[in-house]
């Protein structure tokens, strides 16, 4: 895993800095708030609260210097992980119910639409066995973005804290 990402206090780019080459489970024991960043390497989920929860977003290499109008947050970046960059194939089989229940489906390329395209209402389970991926909300890549890492996940719907429904899914593929 490489990469670097530079938070700044400030909007713009102002104010104090904090430089992170890795996961980061609070920003605000290294800055008092984080209005803009630049990612100099890598890739990098970010999130609207501290340990990895709320709303969160993909960033690549780039300068963001306020997140309200680039992606979408309220206020400020509270924690981020790295995106580790994966070679070789993807794969992941989603479940139309918790627990890995239901229609099943293996997936090893995106996908814009889980129920047009795999005629599934619904996406509650998922075992991700290779690569990294994103989950959205609705159809097309839009809306709000989950990170998958490998693993297990056995409720999504508890990820997403509310009723959300997934609707497309989308490989890591930046580094």
């Amino acid at each position: 895993m490489s990469g670097k990402i530079v938070f700044f206090e400030g909007r713009n780019f102002q104010g104090r800095s904090y430089e992170c080459a890795d996961d980061c489970s609070e920003i605000a024991s290294h800055l008092s708030r984080c209005s803009s960043c630049r990612v100099e390497s890598g890739t990098f989920m970010v999130y609207e609260q501290p340990n990895y929860t709320g709303q969160q977003h993909l960033l690549t290499r780039g300068e963001y210097p306020e997140y309200q109008n680039t992606i979408g947050f309220n206020d400020c970046v509270q924690s981020c992980r790295i995106v580790p960059v994966h070679q070789g194939p993807f794969k992941m089989r989603i479940y139309e119910r918790a627990d890995f229940e239901g229609q099943t489906q293996d997936l090893t390329d995106d996908c814009d639409s889980i129920q047009d395209r795999h005629h599934m209402a619904d996406v509650q389970s998922c075992n991700v066995t290779e690569g990294h991926w994103l989950m959205f909300e609705q159809p097309n890549y839009e809306g709000r973005m989950f990170y998958l890492k490998p693993g297990k996940y056995r409720n999504l719907r508890e990820m997403s804290n509310d009723d959300t429904r997934f609707n497309s899914i989308r490989r890591i593929t930046e580094s």
